[in-house]
């Protein structure tokens, strides 16, 4: 038997009963995220929208009667053709109910589940954060924190202060002298006794205080709603480290309009990691052919350029800017190179000098994206090719320079390169 209940949520519980799904197909819905970010457009990368997920991981456990033993007493409405003793005989080609998957199995269509904006970002930055971030100079406010504000008079029943409100409560008793149990109980037994020995006189005034003491205790309550109190919280400005990223891409005559679209989806997830978890981490945009300058994110994202490919122009104007702007010694700085590995033969030497002595010094964290095409890929042998750029930072690394390196050549790609140099370095062993 199988029962749709069609009847709509009550008022107030769709959004507890959303939240609830996700975390239990948290799996999945993160999966299908990543997933997705792949196929997108670049314009759609921070929006929601839906995503499929196996129907098998949204399914729960369930109570279903055994088809073993017992006596079961079936009703079949609107029966016409068949009497008591008749054998119905098996359906040509074989029967029941089900989905129907054709000649290769059974198959059962996947479950698309539609996600907010915030909660596909949420689910799309769980993980990530920038690498080594170091508290030099806490001066700029990123994330607001919650601390005890003392108590108030309203609130919610969880933030109850229990000792603060039973202190409060016998204070109130104490002060409008309200008779204890004791003295109650101590006035039951003098009235008892006396009612045994027939002092009339004494029992009647002792009667009187009696009353008394009941109707004061009554209009004075044990605990009133004026003794409660609820801890309070304020939000607090919590002072976090400053952080600069520099996004250095190579434009290229020698980029294709396939290596640009990699390149720009890398910037692209960079950007909205930056911007939804640092509020106050600010990124600096260099494009460079044969020289290289500073421009704006949509500059940056838009402006078509081409030209020679020099890459020390771009390390040599982010070296201006850190000297003019952002001090190694009050600043996390942070860079982020796309390129498709080429450079001019003569600069190669100018540009591992201006890594090894100025630029690799002053950073936490250096990260290189190299982009390809699906036609390199295809070739045998490109996993070893080595690019002239890539052999220089090769070079660096293996001198213990803090860079790391990557390999794209496909938009699908982007996202599992990008998870990789931005990782929470804790949560490495946990990601599915």
């Amino acid at each position: 038997m199988y029962i749709i209940d069609r009847r709509l949520n009550p008022g107030g519980k769709s959004l507890a009963n959303r939240q609830r799904f996700l975390r239990r197909a948290k799996a999945q819905i993160q999966r299908a995220v990543r997933q997705t970010a792949g196929d997108r457009d670049i314009t759609d990368l921070e929006r929601g929208g839906e995503v499929s997920i196996p129907a098998d991981g949204v399914r729960e456990p369930s109570f279903r009667r055994s088809g073993e033993g017992g006596v079961n007493d079936h009703i079949l409405p609107g029966n016409k053709r068949f009497v008591e003793g008749d054998t119905i005989e098996r359906p040509p080609g074989g029967g029941g109910g089900g989905s129907s998957a054709g000649t290769s199995g059974e198959g059962e269509d996947d479950f698309r589940f539609a996600l907010s904006r915030e909660e596909f970002l949420d689910l799309f930055l769980e993980d990530l954060e920038l690498p080594d971030l170091a508290k030099r100079r806490l001066a700029t406010v990123e994330v607001q924190g919650m601390r005890r504000a003392g108590y108030s008079v309203t609130g919610s029943p969880i933030n109850l202060a229990l000792l603060r409100s039973m202190r409060n409560a016998m204070s109130r008793r104490i002060a409008m002298r309200r008779p204890k149990p004791s003295e109650l109980l101590k006035l039951e037994e003098e009235i008892e006794l006396l009612e045994k020995e027939g002092e009339s006189e004494k029992l009647l005034d002792l009667q009187q205080k009696l009353e008394k003491l009941r109707l004061r205790t009554r209009k004075f309550p044990y605990i009133d709603p004026f003794d409660l109190r609820y801890r309070r919280f304020e939000p607090v400005s919590r002072p976090v480290a400053q952080a600069v990223m520099f996004c250095l891409m190579d434009v290229s005559g020698s980029m294709t309009e396939h290596m640009k679209d990699l390149a720009k989806r890398f910037y692209m997830l960079l950007y909205i990691f930056l911007t939804r978890r640092y509020k106050h981490v600010e990124i600096v945009f260099i494009r460079h052919t044969h020289e290289a300058k500073e421009v704006d994110e949509d500059t940056f994202f838009h402006s078509p350029e081409t030209g020679g490919t020099v890459v020390s122009s771009a390390l040599r104007e982010m070296q201006r800017v850190v000297a003019e702007r952002y001090p190694p010694e009050n600043w996390n700085i942070y860079a982020a190179q796309a390129s498709d590995g080429d450079n001019s033969p003569n600069d190669g030497a100018t540009s591992a000098a201006l890594l090894r002595d100025i630029i690799l010094p002053a950073c936490q964290y250096y990260a290189y994206l190299e982009v390809g095409s699906d036609h390199d890929r295809m070739q045998a042998g490109f996993i070893n090719h080595k690019t002239a750029l890539w052999q220089t930072y090769e070079t660096l690394q293996e001198d213990g320079a803090n860079i790391a390196m990557r390999k794209v050549n496909h938009r699908r790609e982007i996202y599992p390169v990008f998870r990789e140099l931005f990782r929470r370095r804790d949560a490495e062993a946990r990601v599915p």
